[in-house]
C-alpha cells in the first residue's frame, strides 16, 4: 500500500507544524507522519522568544499566545553575598529588563511547547479544512530516486512507516525530515551530527515552590557558592522552572531527591520547599550540528534533526521553528509554481548559516553558565551581567541575518534610503495610522504570512506635489509589476502585496489622491482594499510611532522596501 503526497514531513514538532501552517495556507497535498500516539501533552521548551512571537502575529496567532502565556519582562541578578558582616547565601545585585527598549513591539513570553503545538495544529487543520496528522506512524526508513530529482514532478522519494504493525510507503516530491536529535530520515541518508558533549551536567524540574525568595516570579539568574540556578516563571500563577548546576556526574545518575537539595543550598538563607515537581530531567551540555541538511534538494533536514545544543538560552524550540517558517513558505511557493525549485537552495543557505552560530553560540553561552569556567577566567558577576546583556538581541530571536542570494541583494539595495533596515533581516514594525479610519495598528500586521511578498513605498508628504508626482510615477511601473505576476482572475493583490506608507498630513490628504495600484480591486463582491495606506502621525489616544525615524527614511527622498513572506527584506 502507497499514498503520494507533495510533502511529507516526519515529525510533529515545532519546525514541522510551522512548516504545515504555510502548506495548508497554499493549498498543498501534504502529511505529518509523527511517532507519538497523540499530540504532545507536556513540552519540555517554554521560552516564547520576541520572533517567535513576531511569527505567530503573522500567522494571525498571537492575541492568543499573549493572552495565555506568562510575560517575562525583567531579570533578576543575585550572587554570593560576599559584603562586609554578611553570614553569606545570595543577594541580588542587579534589575534589568528582559527585552532591551525598542528591539520588539512584542515581548519574550513563556507558554508550554504542548500549547504551542496545539494553536499550530489547530491553525493548520483550520487552513486545510482536515486532519494533516498521522499519529502512530513510525518512519522506518527512506530512500531518494537520485535519477528522477530533476524532474521538478517527480515524486522522487519514498518514506517507509509502519503504524500498528502495518506498513505503508508514501512517494513525495518533497520531504521535511523534523524527527528530533534520533532522526530517522537523518540517519536513512548517512548524514552525521559533529560535535561533542561537555563534563557539564544541569537538571532541569517544572516546580511548585514554597518559598520566601522575593523574585520567584521574575526570571532570575543566581550565582552562588553553591552553584547556579535559573529561573523561569511558567504560565499560570505557581509553577517555576529551575534549571540547576550540578557537580561533574554522570547525568543519569542524578536523582530527584539531589535536584531538590540542591536547589536548596544555592537558595540559602531563603527557604525553599517544594510541594509538588511535575517534570524533571538532568542532561550533559553538547553542541552538534549535521554535516549535510539536504539530500538532492529532495530531502531537507530541521530542528533537532540537524542541530542540538544545551536549552538555557531558550533557543531549541525557536530556532526549529523558524527553520519551518522558512522552509514551509519556500516549498509552497514551488509547488504552486510562482518560484523555480532553485528557491529551496536558499533554505539551506539561509538556515545551514543560523544552525552553525547557534552552536557556536551556545558554547559560548554555556561557558558563561559554568561555575568552573568562571573561576577560571576571572569572570566577575558584573561582567556576567553585562555578558548576559549584551547577548539579548539573539537570545530575542532577532539577529538572524541571511546572506546575498537568488532572494537577498545587499549589493544592489541602497541601503542609505533606509539606514534603520538591513537587508537580509526582519523587517521590524512600527506603528502608523490608517489611512481610512484613523486606526492605529503596527504595520506588520499590514503583511499576513500567507504567501504574498509585500512592496512597501515610503512616499514622503504627498501634500507636496513633486511627492505627489514621484509617487503617481512610482505606480505606474509597481502596477506593470503586478500585472506580470498576477493571474487574471485573480484579486490584484494575489501574488504582491503593495503598501503605502506617508509621512504625514492624513487630514488633508484626499482618498482620490492615492494610486489605485495601493487601493486594488478585491473579493468577490469586487471592491476597493481600502486598507493599504497608512500615515506616519500619532492618533486619537496613542502614540506617534515615528515610523519613517525608525526606518531612517527621508520624507524628502522615500523609499521603497521589498519584503518576503516570511518578512525578510
Amino acid at each position: 500500500m502507497a499514498e503520494k503526497v507533495d510533502v511529507l514531513i516526519c515529525g510533529g514538532g515545532s519546525a514541522g507544524l510551522c512548516a504545515g501552517v504555510w502548506l495548508a495556507r497554499y493549498g498543498i497535498n501534504f502529511r505529518i507522519l509523527e511517532k507519538r500516539r497523540g499530540p504532545l501533552e507536556m513540552g519540555q521548551a517554554d521560552g516564547v522568544q520576541c520572533r517567535t512571537v513576531e511569527i505567530f502575529e503573522s500567522f494571525g496567532l498571537s492575541e492568543a499566545l499573549l493572552k495565555e502565556a506568562y510575560h517575562a519582562m525583567e531579570i533578576a541578578f543575585w550572587a554570593h553575598d560576599d559584603t562586609v558582616g554578611s553570614v553569606g547565601g545570595i543577594r541580588r545585585t542587579k534589575y534589568t529588563a528582559d527585552t532591551g527598549p525598542g528591539l520588539s513591539h512584542l515581548p519574550h513570553v513563556l507558554l508550554s511547547q504542548a500549547r504551542i503545538n496545539e494553536l499550530l495544529t489547530n491553525e493548520m487543520e483550520s487552513a486545510a479544512g482536515r486532519s494533516c496528522i498521522e499519529y502512530g506512524c513510525e518512519v522506518q526508513g527512506l530512500e531518494v530516486d537520485s535519477e528522477r530529482t530533476s524532474d521538478p514532478e517527480a515524486y522522487c522519494v519514498t518514506v517507509r512507516t509502519s503504524k500498528d504493525g502495518t506498513e505503508k510507503d508514501y512517494h513525495a516530491k518533497y520531504v521535511l525530515g523534523s524527527d528530533g536529535a534520533h532522526s530517522v530520515i537523518r540517519k536513512s541518508l548517512g548524514f552525521k551530527m559533529i560535535g561533542d558533549t561537555s563534563d557539564a551536567v544541569w537538571g532541569v524540574m517544572d516546580v511548585y515552590p514554597r518559598t520566601n525568595f522575593p523574585d520567584i516570579r521574575k526570571k532570575v539568574i543566581i550565582n552562588s557558592e553553591a552553584g547556579n540556578l535559573l529561573i523561569i516563571p511558567r504560565e499560570g500563577d505557581f509553577l517555576v522552572r529551575f534549571y540547576i548546576e550540578l557537580e561533574s556526574t554522570a547525568a543519569k545518575d542524578i536523582t530527584l531527591d539531589e535536584l531538590h537539595e540542591r536547589a536548596r543550598l544555592i537558595f540559602s538563607p531563603y527557604v525553599l520547599d517544594i510541594a509538588e515537581t511535575v517534570w524533571w530531567s538532568a542532561y550533559s551540555i553538547g553542541q552538534r550540528l549535521a554535516n549535510q541538511f539536504h539530500e538532492g534538494y529532495r530531502v531537507f533536514l530541521s530542528g533537532d534533526a540537524c542541530h542540538t545544543h544545551s536549552p538555557k538560552a531558550g533557543q531549541g524550540m525557536n530556532v526549529s521553528l523558524q527553520d519551518g517558517y522558512n522552509f514551509g513558505w519556500k516549498v509552497g511557493a514551488v509547488l504552486r509554481g510562482q518560484a523555480a525549485p532553485e528557491l529551496l537552495k536558499t533554505y539551506i543557505s539561509e538556515r545551514q548559516k543560523i544552525a552553525a552560530e547557534l552552536i557556536e553560540f551556545d558554547r559560548n553561552w554555556a561557558k558563561l553558565f559554568s561555575s568552573a569556567y568562571r573561576r577560571e577566567q576571572g569572570i566577575s558577576p558584573e561582567q556576567f551581567q553585562e555578558q548576559f546583556k549584551l547577548s539579548s538581541l539573539y537570545t530575542a530571536g532577532l539577529a538572524t541575518k541571511y546572506s546575498d542570494s537568488m532572494i537577498i541583494s545587499a549589493e544592489t539595495s541602497k541601503s542609505t534610503l533606509s539606514p534603520g533596515l538591513t537587508v537580509g533581516m526582519r523587517f521590524p514594525s512600527a506603528q502608523v495610522i490608517r489611512f481610512c479610519d484613523a486606526r492605529p495598528l503596527q504595520l506588520v500586521r499590514a503583511l499576513p504570512a500567507d504567501s504574498r511578498w509585500h512592496v512597501i513605498v515610503f512616499a514622503g508628504d504627498i501634500r507636496n506635489s513633486r511627492a505627489l508626482v514621484q509617487l503617481q510615477k512610482l505606480s505606474i511601473g509597481l502596477e506593470a509589476i503586478i500585472s506580470a505576476f498576477t493571474p487574471p482572475d485573480a484579486d490584484r493583490d494575489t501574488i504582491i502585496n503593495p503598501i503605502l506608507v506617508l509621512s504625514s498630513g492624513r487630514k488633508e490628504v484626499e482618498q482620490d489622491w492615492i494610486p489605485d495600484t495601493f487601493t486594488p480591486i478585491v473579493s468577490k463582491w469586487r471592491m476597493k482594499s481600502l486598507f493599504k495606506v497608512f500615515v506616519d502621525e500619532e492618533g486619537y489616544g496613542s502614540p506617534h510611532g515615528h515610523a519613517y525615524e525608525k526606518y531612517g527614511v527621508d520624507p524628502n527622498q522615500g523609499a521603497l522596501v521589498i519584503v518576503r513572506p516570511d518578512h525578510c527584506k
